[in-house]
């Protein structure tokens, strides 16, 4: 799994919890890290739309001009009708924040299940 967010705080929290659920995960703190590092063949890419610099869907709509087809949950705070149809055509689900619960871990495994 891959989890991009540039609030340093939520990212490792968000990090740790995954881990417990036994996810191995790397982390990136801007969407430009995530276009330049090398990523897993088999994964899970969790984004924050709202990114300084290089924002989340931009970084995923690069990535996929390049092929990368790793299934994409964009999060944000706040996501309008606009936003939900980007996010379709990059091919990514539109999670809303706060992450409550299990919410973000259920839909990681949705995205991942087969089929």
């Amino acid at each position: 799994m891959v989890l991009v967010d540039d609030d340093v705080a939520l990212l490792q929290a968000l990090r740790f919890a995954l881990e417990i659920d036994g996810f191995r995960v790397v982390t990136c703190e801007t969407g430009e890290q995530l276009v330049e590092i090398p990523l897993p063949a088999e994964a899970c890419l969790v984004i924050d739309f709202r990114l300084s610099g290089l924002d989340g869907l931009a970084a995923l709509d690069d990535l996929r001009r390049r092929g990368v087809t790793l299934p994409a949950i964009l999060i944000t705070s706040y996501a309008s009708p606009a936003l939900h149809a980007r996010a379709r055509c990059a091919q990514a689900v539109v999670l809303e924040k706060p992450l409550l619960g299990d919410v973000l871990t259920t839909c990681i495994r949705e995205v991942l299940a087969p089929g």
